[in-house]
C-alpha cells in the first residue's frame, strides 16, 4: 500500500494541516491532496505565506513558515486540504530595509511568486484594474492536465525556416479578422489556413509572458485615450501566458487556450517561437513598484550600482542580474519549462547582449548564461535567437557568443538592404554579402548562414509600407512630442510624405515593396516577415506603435483583396523559396553556392 504524504507526521497553523515540504522545484506544485510551496530569499528574515479566496481582497489565513522549514536560503512548506481551483497565492518577506545596500524588504508587501505559472489580476484585456489592491497580480497554481495527443516540437532545419512575426492581439482584433474570439489565442488558431496559404513555417510571437497593459500612463494627445503597454516587453511572470489573451482568461483557462494554439499550429507544421524578454522586468527603477523581485531579494535579481541604484542597460529602468546563478537558474528553469510543458520550438532573445556582461556591465567574452542555454540537453532542439545588441550601446551582430547554436537578428542586413532599395550608392559589395547570408560577418568565426535571421522590417521601426510612404517618423500618437521611436529610419517615401493619390507614386511604391520582398526571400539565411507586411499594412508613419492598442496597430484584414498583388507576389516568393534548395543551402563552401 502506497503511504498518502498527508498521513505523514504534520502539525497545524491557524487550523491547517502543514508540514515541511520539498524544496525543490520552486514555485507551487500539486501534490497528493495539498499545494507544496517553495520560495527563495537569500536575505530575508522571515518569510509568510497568504492565502487568498480567488477575487477576494482579504486574504484567507496567512501562515509564518517555521524557521525549521528553511533550508539553505529556500522556504518550503506544504499545505493540505485546500482548493487549489479557487486559490490565488503571495508571500511576505521580511528582512533589512537598506536600499544603498541593496536591500528593499517590506513585511507589508504582498509579493507574487516569480515562478508561477498562471497569475490573475489581469485576466480582461483593457478591463480598469482596481487600483487600490494591495496585491494586484496573484499567483495561481494551474493543472497540468492538458491532452497532446502525441504532439512534440517540429525540428525543422533552421535553413529552411521562413518566419513570420506577429502580434497575438494585432493579428486577429480587427473586426475584418472575421474570427469569432478576436484577438486571442483562439483566434489565432482559426487564421492558421491563412498562414499555411502564405506558406510560412514558423511564427514568433510577441512577448505572451504576462504583463500589464495598463503600465502606460500617457494619454493619446488627439482622442484623450488612455494609452496601453501594447507590446508587453515589460514581464511580470516569466512562467505564465498572458491571461488577456486568451477567450477563457477570465476563466483562469489560459494555459490550456495557448496549449491548444502550440499543438495547431504544430499539426499545421507551422513552429512556435517565443520573443522573450529576460533583460528587465516591470518593477523598474527605484521609483518603480515592489511586485516580485524587489521585496523577495532585490540584491540578487538585478544589478545594482555601489550605492544601490539600477543599472539600466534595458532602457526601461532596470537590469536582470544574469550574473547571479539564482538568476540564471530562473533563466533556464522557465525556457526548460516551455520548451517541455508547451513545446516551444525556439526563443528570440530581447536585448540579448545584456544577458552577456558582468555585474559593472562590462562585455563577458564567456558568458555563462549563454553557453548554459547553448548545451541545455532540454534545450537542444530549440532555436537560440539574439537581438545581438543593448540599449547601453552594446553591438554585436557577428560577434555575439554562440557556443556554435545561437543565431541572430541581423540588423546589419536590415540597414544595408533599405540603404541598397532607396538607391544610396556605395552598396553593392555589401548588398552582395548580404544575399550570400552575410560570409563576411559569420564565416570567419565558422557559423553557417542560417545564423543571420534576415529582415527588413519588424514590430520595432516602421512597416514595409511605411518604409516606402514616409520619410520622417510621425509618432505624435505616442503623447511624447514625437520624440520617442528612431530618428533615422532609412526610408524613402518616392516623392511624397504619406499617402498619394499620385498614380506613379503608388506604383513606385508598390514596386519597392516587392522589391524588399523579394530581396528578403532570396537571401540566404532565415527570412523573417513582419506581420502584415505582405499586404502593405501601414502604422500611418509611426515607427514605434508600442503603446497603440488601436487599427494603427491591428491587421488591416480587407488588404488582402485591395493589395492583392503584393500577397500574391509574396507567396509565391515563399514557395519559390521553399521549392529551391539552392536559396536554402547553409554552407558558404557549397559547391552550389
Amino acid at each position: 500500500m502506497i503511504e498518502r504524504i498527508d498521513q505523514r507526521s504534520t502539525e497545524s497553523i491557524k487550523g491547517y494541516k502543514v508540514r515541511q515540504g520539498k524544496h525543490l522545484p520552486f514555485g507551487a506544485s500539486l501534490i497528493q491532496n495539498g499545494i507544496n510551496f517553495s520560495i527563495y530569499s537569500s536575505s530575508g528574515t522571515s518569510c509568510t505565506l497568504v492565502l487568498f479566496t480567488k477575487g477576494q481582497d482579504l486574504p484567507l489565513v496567512e501562515i509564518l513558515i517555521p524557521e525549521s522549514y528553511k533550508i539553505g536560503d529556500v522556504y518550503s512548506i506544504i499545505v493540505f486540504d485546500i482548493n487549489s481551483e479557487d486559490l490565488e497565492y503571495g508571500y511576505r518577506i521580511d528582512g533589512p530595509h537598506n536600499p544603498a545596500q541593496g536591500h528593499r524588504f517590506n513585511k507589508s508587501e504582498i509579493l507574487m511568486d516569480p515562478y508561477a505559472r498562471l497569475i490573475s489580476g489581469r485576466d480582461e484585456w483593457g478591463r480598469e484594474p482596481n487600483w487600490e489592491s494591495a496585491y494586484p497580480y496573484r499567483a495561481r497554481v494551474p493543472f497540468d492536465d492538458f491532452d497532446w495527443q502525441n504532439d512534440r516540437p517540429l525540428e525543422i532545419s533552421p535553413a529552411d525556416l521562413v518566419i513570420y512575426e506577429l502580434h497575438v492581439r494585432g493579428f486577429t482584433k480587427s473586426n475584418s479578422s472575421g474570427v469569432g474570439h478576436p484577438g486571442t489565442y483562439a483566434g489565432l488558431v482559426e487564421k492558421i489556413p491563412y498562414l499555411k496559404e502564405l506558406g510560412i513555417n514558423a511564427v514568433e510571437l510577441m512577448p505572451i509572458f504576462e504583463f500589464d497593459e495598463f503600465e502606460n500612463l500617457r494619454i493619446n494627445p488627439d482622442t484623450n485615450e488612455q494609452l496601453l503597454n501594447y507590446w508587453g516587453y515589460s514581464t511580470l511572470g516569466f512562467f505564465a501566458p498572458k491571461a488577456a489573451f486568451a477567450s477563457t482568461g477570465k476563466f483562469g483557462m489560459q494555459v490550456d487556450e495557448f496549449k491548444q494554439l502550440v499543438k495547431s499550429l504544430h499539426a499545421a507544421g507551422i513552429e512556435v517561437i517565443l520573443d522573450v524578454v529576460f533583460n528587465h522586468t516591470a518593477e523598474g527603477n527605484e521609483n518603480g513598484p515592489t511586485l516580485s523581485f524587489k521585496g523577495l531579494d532585490n540584491k540578487t535579481y538585478y544589478m545594482l550600482t555601489p550605492d544601490g541604484y539600477y543599472f539600466n542597460f534595458s532602457g526601461t529602468g532596470n537590469t536582470l542580474n544574469c550574473n547571479n546563478p539564482i538568476v540564471r537558474s530562473l533563466v533556464l528553469d522557465c525556457l526548460r519549462y516551455w520548451a517541455a510543458e508547451y513545446h516551444i520550438d525556439g526563443f528570440r532573445f530581447d536585448l540579448a547582449s545584456i544577458l552577456g556582461r558582468d555585474p559593472w556591465g562590462i562585455p563577458l567574452s564567456n558568458p555563462p548564461l549563454l553557453e548554459t542555454l547553448a548545451y541545455d540537453p532540454i534545450l537542444s532542439s530549440c532555436k537560440l535567437i539574439a537581438e545581438a545588441w543593448d540599449a547601453g550601446g552594446l553591438y554585436q551582430v557577428g560577434t555575439f557568443p554562440a557556443f556554435g547554436r545561437w543565431g541572430e537578428w541581423n540588423g546589419k542586413y536590415r540597414d544595408c538592404s533599405r540603404k541598397f532599395l532607396k538607391g544610396d550608392s556605395g552598396q553593392i559589395g555589401e548588398i552582395a554579402q548580404r544575399l550570400q547570408g552575410s560570409p563576411d560577418i559569420y564565416k570567419q568565426t565558422g557559423r553557417s548562414p542560417a545564423t543571420s535571421i534576415n529582415f527588413i522590417t519588424c514590430h520595432d521601426g516602421f512597416t514595409l509600407a511605411d518604409l516606402v510612404s514616409f520619410n520622417q517618423k510621425h509618432n505624435e500618437a505616442n503623447g511624447e512630442n514625437n520624440n520617442d521611436g528612431n530618428n533615422d529610419n532609412l526610408s524613402w517615401n518616392c516623392g511624397a510624405e504619406g499617402w498619394s493619390d499620385d498614380s506613379n507614386i503608388k506604383e513606385l511604391r508598390q514596386k519597392q515593396m516587392m522589391n524588399a520582398m523579394a530581396l528578403l526571400l532570396t537571401s540566404r539565411g532565415i527570412p523573417m516577415v513582419l506581420m502584415g507586411d505582405e499586404v502593405g499594412r501601414s502604422q500611418h508613419g509611426n515607427n514605434n506603435a508600442y503603446c497603440l492598442d488601436s487599427p494603427i496597430s491591428w491587421l488591416d484584414w480587407k488588404l488582402i483583396d485591395s493589395n492583392r498583388n503584393l500577397f500574391d507576389f509574396t507567396k509565391a516568393l515563399i514557395h519559390f523559396r521553399l521549392e529551391h534548395p539552392t536559396l536554402r543551402v547553409n554552407s558558404y563552401d557549397s559547391p552550389n553556392t
